[in-house]
């Protein structure tokens, strides 16, 4: 299909307009004018590049690309390697950010509730229109360790748990990637746990003193979903080729 259609889908549904994001929503670098394979992954480095030009790929759709605010605007360093890549090979580059957090449906909140089997009963952390932080109760209490044990479990991470005392978990809200800071509004949501993907230092003061659990469960880890999510539904409403490529990630 013609690359144009394929973007104004996606942009379309996911509601790209309604955000106010850190970086360009959609088509970032274009490279042909017709797609038929497409590769999603997480970020665009030049591993993931290299996996898409080995296997025939034309689209690269991924959650992380690039020209993020406050980064040079220079095309040379390694971003100049990654789309140098991205164009000889005739490769053309798709990202989706905050638009693919807060899908309802694919997005990458929704996704982790549905692989980890959490039911959604509300939803807080407003972006404009759109609430980032999703949030349930569990289907019969457990431990924090049990809660982090599942996470390791489902995810393969290595998740960090910051307990506030032994209190059972039953209800919890969670935010994939850099969400940390939204254990605030969580704790006044008035959940027993906070699972996002990174932590910062102050996290683990603020989780003891606010009286809520917290688990870090991987910046990566919390956001392979979404982009197999959108491709899934890519093939099924175009016939488009699709398969996903992890590129390891600890963080």
């Amino acid at each position: 299909m013609l690359l144009k259609d394929l973007c104004k889908f996606c942009d379309d549904y996911l509601h790209v307009g309604e955000f106010a994001d850190y970086c360009p929503n959609g088509l970032q670098v274009e490279s042909t004018d017709e797609v038929s394979h497409i590769v999603c992954g997480v970020t665009a480095s030049l591993d993931l590049i290299e996996a898409a030009i080995d296997v025939g790929a034309d689209t690269l759709l991924v959650h992380h690309g690039y020209f993020w605010k406050g980064e040079s605007q220079a095309i040379s360093g390694f971003k100049g390697r990654r789309i140098r890549a991205l164009i000889k090979n005739n490769l053309n580059l798709i990202a989706y950010h905050l638009p693919l957090d807060a899908h309802p449906e694919v997005g990458n909140n929704a996704q982790l509730a549905r692989v980890m089997g959490w039911s959604v009963e509300k939803s807080f952390g407003s972006i404009g229109s759109h609430d980032l932080v999703l949030s349930g109760s569990l289907a019969s209490a457990t431990s924090l360790d049990e809660l982090s044990e599942s996470i390791a479990s489902r995810l393969d991470t290595d998740p960090l748990a910051i307990a506030c005392g032994d209190k059972p978990v039953s209800r919890i809200a969670w935010c994939t990637g850099a969400a940390q800071s939204y254990i605030e509004e969580a704790a006044e949501h008035g959940v027993d746990a906070f699972i996002s993907g990174e932590v910062s230092e102050h996290t683990f003061h603020f989780a003891r003193e606010a009286g809520i659990h917290y688990i870090a469960a991987g910046h990566h880890a919390t956001e392979r979903y979404g982009v197999q999510a959108l491709a899934a539904l890519l093939r099924e409403r175009f016939n488009l080729r699709q398969q996903f490529i992890d590129i390891p990630n600890p963080v």
